[in-house]
């Protein structure tokens, strides 16, 4: 260590980093052969291909034959399923006939609250299959149980198991079980399983109206092995709009939930890429690793009094798990670390170890750090975009070599500190310490009042200060001591870094820089002892640079990493005209075919947000296409009376052909109750709806709409509907070439669809 000081500080440092990622969760190992009462990922797996040999959302073939082999699955556990099946309307105006699959095991108490066990079973329409999204939660669910019925261990509490259907479409399924079973109100905890990736780390998540005291308390007895979890997520969850099933049992029941949902791994979100073959066997394992402590410990314990008053912080480190603690520790921890910064800085000055001109200078390396890897990070997405173009039709911005970009911008942003602060090293440490430690401070201290949950960020901070206080009193520091008071920082922030720009697309990417010039500061009393920072920080850039070739290479698609395409025959039957259409702003030779020579900017209703993608994305291009005898929906206004001061008028839209999808459009007319299908359209819905959408029917076997409006008197209703079908590569009519095996559809629109389009004045 005397020797060579800067290399095992580095190499330290890079265990460390490497730990906090390897620690998160379990290796997967074959465990086909495992203990009966063990959870075995390779049986999971098993389950997830059954699932996953075809899309399956609601209104497509695939979807029948996953419900019929979930039900023999449960049966095979010797446990009865009850089928809920009917229409359901969400909070968006999403109508479908979700199909629950239903099971309840008896407890020894069946006087106590019931624990449920939550996954949902339809895939997104209509490309999707589906196997990590989320065939991975109920494959989990299916093992876990198998493994727990074989320790012979009875239950105190009611086990009530339910793999939702139309999740995808509106969370419907939760909406029916929750507003219409019975045993939606024997509930009191439940634990959901989900995904929007197909790897990495499986993050726990909780949903209370009330405080997490009570919740993470109780998880953290029942000791899951593998736990990640922080409340700067916690936090962040609760301002989101929230849209798991877990979010209606918690908003219509005050219900409490844990979720526990993977998210790396991006790219194959909602895709044809979301498949058995690319679900990540480590993430399945550490999804059991949730289920099992969590289902013998709360199968159980008392789910009666769940309910707290008291936020706790907490966050997970490798080896020690979960640290929690209250809130109300938040502002005592940064006013005795403030006042302890303090007087080693009285003590500095009286020992004339600091000095005012050197701390003032001082201020400048982190507000040049912060503000030039601010700036790249900030600009770093739009300028990728516009080198490949291509990226812009990847809707929900997380490439496939998105981690391979993460990587060039930590170094990127590691060689800008290093380089900065080579400029400043004739100023002693401790006076350089000074200014990150007050720009960690105004953070937390910002975090403490707005964003309470990330207030364990004082953490690190504090072992910084430890940092301050050794090259205060010594000349002479131990490098092991320092990097030992910065492990923390690393546990914490290093998996932070990653996350942000996954989970959100790499327009975070200004969150990965940041975070990392942030962490740095918090390594400067290490790296200040290196003699050779100029020298590294034009290696990092080298490897930076490296890594951003390498991503160039491999920002192309192939038959690995498919380009989303898109492609619909819109007809306007007011018009009798047709058009191909299609979402790409930079298309393949595939959808390239149908606009080469007379593709044009869309006009009029194609121009319109009308059927927008989750990304707001529209229509980019239309050309003309030949005119198809295809059969329009029959629409016939079954009432149309006055009662009292409203109109009420009652319609019938029924399929001449066989569709997957019905949207229902007005004019700003208000409307202030209907009914489709005998569901009633959601007040808050109707009165907050934007767009002038009514409805979106997701129609399973060719279903009528049947749809009952309450309006104003003499005011005029215009009506629009589009009806799609998503079969247009097969359609009898038309003649397409199949895509080639380097694309596949693009998720989250509207796409290989027959659309038809008719307005009405009523």
């Amino acid at each position: 260590m005397k020797k060579y000081p800067s290399i095992i500080s580095f190499l330290l440092i890079l265990l460390a980093i490497i730990i906090s990622f390897e620690e998160s969760m379990p290796s997967y190992e074959p465990d086909i052969n495992a203990s009966e009462t063990e959870f075995s990922a390779e049986r999971a797996f098993k389950h997830v291909v059954e699932i996953s040999k075809e899309p399956h959302g609601i209104g497509f073939p695939g979807h029948e034959k996953v419900t019929n082999y979930l039900v023999a699955e449960l049966k095979k556990l010797e446990l009865e399923t009850d089928i809920q099946f009917d229409y359901n309307v969400g909070d968006e105006g999403n109508l479908s006939k979700p199909k629950n699959i239903i099971s309840r095991i008896k407890g020894v108490n069946s006087n106590g609250k019931a624990l449920l066990l939550l996954s949902h079973y339809d895939s997104s329409p209509h490309s999707s299959y589906g196997a990590s999204d989320a065939g991975s939660g109920v494959a989990t669910i299916l093992e876990g149980l198998r493994a727990f019925f074989s320790k012979g261990i009875k239950p105190k509490n009611d086990i009530i198991v339910l793999f939702t259907d139309g999740e995808e479409l509106g969370l419907n399924g939760a909406e029916l079980f929750v507003n219409h079973h019975p045993w939606a109100n024997d509930i009191g905890l439940v634990l959901n399983f989900e995904a929007r990736g197909s790897g990495g780390p499986s993050i726990m998540l909780m949903e209370t109206n009330r405080a997490n005291g009570t919740l993470i308390k109780e998880f953290k007895k029942a000791d899951p092995d593998f736990p990640v979890a922080n409340s700067l997520a916690y936090s962040v969850y609760k301002i989101l709009p929230n849209d798991m099933d877990t979010t209606v049992f918690r908003e219509d029941m005050d219900i409490e939930a844990f979720n526990f949902a993977f998210i790396d791994d991006h790219y194959d979100y909602h895709t044809a890429q979301d498949n058995a073959l690319r679900l990540n066997k480590n993430t399945l394992a550490h999804q059991g690793s949730y289920l099992m402590p969590l289902l013998s410990y709360f199968s159980q314990s008392d789910l009666s009094n769940l309910k707290s008053l008291e936020d706790y912080i907490y966050f997970n480190l490798p080896y020690y798990k979960l640290v929690i603690y209250p809130f109300d520790w938040i502002w005592p921890l940064f006013f005795i670390s403030l006042t302890a910064f303090l007087i080693c800085v009285f003590l500095g000055f009286r020992r004339k170890e600091l000095k005012i001109k050197e701390i003032l200078l001082g201020f400048i390396p982190p507000i040049l750090v912060v503000g030039i890897n601010g700036f790249i990070g900030f600009y770093s997405w739009r300028i990728l975009k516009w080198l490949y173009p291509q990226y812009e039709d990847i809707l929900h911005g997380f490439t496939y070599n998105g981690h391979t970009y993460i990587l060039a911008f930590v170094l990127l942003s590691i060689a800008v500190c290093f380089w900065i602060y080579n400029k400043f090293r004739k100023i002693t440490r401790p006076n350089l310490m000074v200014a990150p430690i007050i720009l960690w401070f105004i953070i937390n201290g910002m975090v403490a009042q707005y964003l309470p949950g990330a207030s364990y960020f004082i953490i690190p901070l504090i072992g910084f200060l430890g940092s301050f206080v050794l090259c205060l009193d010594k000349k002479t520091v131990s490098p092991l001591l320092l990097v030992f008071l910065a492990i923390p920082g690393i546990w914490i922030y290093a998996p932070l870094i990653e996350l942000f720009p996954i989970g959100l697309g790499l327009k975070l990417l200004i969150a990965a820089t940041l975070l990392t010039s942030l962490s740095m500061l918090l390594l400067l009393p290490i790296f200040y002892g290196f003699k050779a920072k100029g020298k590294i920080s034009y290696f990092l850039v080298l490897l930076s640079f490296g890594f951003f070739i390498s991503a160039h290479f491999t920002a192309n698609f192939n038959e690995d990493r498919k380009r989303p395409s898109s492609l619909l025959y819109v007809v306007n039957l007011n018009q009798n005209k047709a058009n191909w259409t299609t979402y790409d702003k930079n298309m393949g030779p595939w959808a390239s075919q149908f606009f080469s020579e007379n593709g044009e900017s869309p006009t009029g209703i194609l121009s319109s947000s009308i059927i927008s993608s989750k990304y707001n994305s529209g229509f980019n291009v239309v050309a003309p296409a030949e005119l198809k005898d295809i059969q329009a929906p029959l629409v016939t206004v079954t009432k149309d009376t006055t009662i009292g001061q409203e109109r009420v008028l009652e319609l019938s839209i029924i399929p001449q052909r066989n569709v997957n999808r019905l949207d229902i459009f007005t004019n700003n007319v208000p409307i202030s109750k209907g009914t489709v299908n005998g569901a009633q359209l959601p007040e808050y819905f109707l009165s907050k709806r934007e767009g002038g959408k009514l409805l979106t029917h997701f129609i399973r076997d060719n279903d009528q709409t049947d749809l009952s409006l309450y309006l104003p008197l003499d005011v005029p209703l215009e009506l629009t509907f589009m009806e799609a079908s998503n079969d247009l590569l097969y359609h009898p009519l038309f003649s397409l070439p199949p895509r080639p095996k380097d694309e596949m559809p693009m998720p989250f629109v509207l796409n290989d669809a027959v659309v038809l389009f008719k307005t009405l004045q009523l």
